[in-house]
């Protein structure tokens, strides 16, 4: 059968849906596998087509899983796993079984915009020898995949907490600015380029995440407004920062986003420093399994640091200084 789902030798299409399973946006998965939105949506309309049935649920927030599409990731997820198994094996015998050309898997959070990483990457491309691969997710989500075994290191927003994965800060910080609705600032009568105070934005909508998203930051923040007097009409936070910026711009509410974003220059949108920016500063850390699988140099000792995690550690370390430039 010329249409046949098992006529294609790699299952890519199968990969593909992992992926958007896995991420629950179009978006997002895309960013991961590299690719832009429109050919991976016709890539899962033609699956379901193929399937003959119904794999997502789609509503403004992104995609659920339908019955029959848990069921469809239940049935592919071994093989794919097992795919990837073998895939990493047959690489390090071509290489004489020593690893050497395995790539490594660095996340980066999406906490900060993205061109703060770009000298960070080119410094490690001279680092290392292994090819390196980029993923890009939220800090939380980076920490699953670094317990998981499938990232070998991320840069995470700070504070976060994952068991299993052992966080340390990095020499990079920025401080949190209020984007505020354009519309609003000659209702306040203040200047953009002047510090504006968390109290003065008392009782007006904010956009914010969920606490189960990132329960360590989310109780580092409130301690923080509540300490500030600061108490805003809290508004569910958009996952993307394209959608969040939108909302903003029509008045909907305020967001806080590190002074990498305000680059971005959104039109309706004006991000002023805040009174309190020493206390609400966004911090970068590094993020590596604790007592991972690292190979045959690992310490016996589960508190000790296998040695190939401490040399990942200060090449990245080194790297690291390198964030926030071109």
């Amino acid at each position: 059968m010329a249409n046949d789902l098992f006529d294609i030798p790699d299952w890519r299409l199968l990969r593909y849906f992992s992926v958007v399973a896995e991420e629950g946006s179009l978006r997002r998965a895309a960013d991961k596998l590299y690719m832009t939105q429109p050919p991976l949506s016709r890539h899962m309309r033609h699956l379901e087509e193929m399937l003959g049935i119904t794999l997502f649920e789609r509503h403004s927030r992104g995609l659920t899983l339908t019955k029959a599409g848990l069921e469809v990731l239940r049935i592919a997820r071994p093989v794919l796993e097992a795919q990837d198994a073998a895939r990493l094996l047959l690489r390090r015998l071509g290489h004489g079984g020593n690893g050497s050309e395995a790539p490594l898997s660095i996340g980066l959070t999406t906490a900060f915009e993205q061109g703060i990483f770009s000298g960070f990457m080119k410094k490690l491309d001279t680092l290392r020898d292994n090819p390196l691969r980029y993923v890009r997710q939220p800090s939380p989500q980076l920490a699953r995949g670094i317990s998981r075994g499938r990232l070998n290191a991320a840069l995470v927003a700070l504070p976060l907490e994952v068991p299993g994965v052992r966080v340390s800060p990095l020499p990079y910080a920025e401080p949190l600015l209020a984007a505020l609705p354009a519309a609003w600032l000659a209702g306040l009568h203040h200047d953009s380029q002047e510090p504006i105070r968390l109290q003065n934005l008392n009782g007006r909508p904010l956009f914010w995440f969920r606490r189960e998203n990132n329960p360590a930051y989310f109780d580092h923040m409130r301690g923080i407004f509540t300490h500030m007097g600061f108490a805003p009409v809290y508004l569910e936070e958009p996952e993307e920062h394209d959608v969040l910026l939108a909302r903003i711009a029509q008045g909907d509410g305020m967001g806080m986003l590190p002074r990498s974003f305000s680059a971005i220059g959104r039109r309706g949108v004006v991000f002023c420093p805040l009174a309190e920016g020493e206390l609400l500063e966004l911090r970068l850390g590094l993020a590596l399994q604790m007592g991972g699988d690292y190979g045959p140099e690992d310490s016996a000792q589960e508190d000790d640091e296998p040695k190939t995690a401490s040399q990942l550690r200060q090449i990245i370390a080194e790297a690291a200084h390198f964030l926030g430039t071109a």
